[in-house]
């Protein structure tokens, strides 16, 4: 798989990041969701799967409008 970088809201270079992949798929960058409240209200999580925190303004400045 292959990433093109889309942009970031980073002053440092770090996260939050958004990635595209070689299929069109989109890849986030971020802090990892931790507080256990927030956690326990997910659903259907699946084994394998991990959750980024991810600024709005990373989404509406850099996500792809189709």
């Amino acid at each position: 798989m292959r990433l093109h970088k889309i942009g970031t809201t980073s002053q440092n270079g770090g996260c939050p990041t958004l990635y595209e992949t070689d299929t069109g798929d989109i890849v986030v960058q971020g802090d990892r969701l931790t507080d256990p409240e927030a956690l326990e209200q997910l659903k259907d999580v699946l084994e394998g799967e991990e959750f980024v925190v991810v600024p709005r303004a990373l989404l509406t400045r850099f996500a792809p409008k189709e």
